[in-house]
């Protein structure tokens, strides 16, 4: 039984059809890509699409982005004052990433600042 609002999707589709707005259109005759989501939860795969479609990027993400842009700064940095303001800030979006997960401290991105000391200290004697 096709309710009255299937009717009017039907008829306005068979309209469109007879105008030819269905001609042409980017990636006519092509297979389609079907991504392999199997990976990820049943019940998140709509909503993780629908982000996906949307140009949408999860926050946690967005953070590794500019965690990784700020450590490819500093590394082109020679200015001491302007590298420990840099290291500052980079050690604030690992903690803030840090606490936007919700996993074991052991999975944890450690700070920058702990590879600089065991540098300035030196190696065990």
């Amino acid at each position: 039984m096709i309710t009255g609002f299937e009717k009017i999707v039907e008829e306005r589709i068979r309209q469109a059809q007879k105008k030819g707005e269905f001609d042409n259109l980017p990636g006519s005759g092509k297979p389609l890509k079907f991504e392999d989501d199997c990976h990820i939860m049943e019940e998140l795969r709509l909503a993780y699409k629908i982000l996906k479609n949307a140009d949408c990027i999860p926050p946690e993400i967005e953070l590794k982005k500019e965690i990784n842009h700020m450590e490819d700064l500093l590394l082109k940095m020679d200015d001491t004052a302007e590298k420990y303001r840099s290291k500052k800030k980079l050690n604030f979006l690992i903690m803030k990433l840090n606490s936007l997960r919700n996993t074991s401290i052991t999975h944890e991105i450690p700070q920058r600042y702990v590879s600089d000391l065991i540098e300035h200290i030196g190696p065990n004697p």
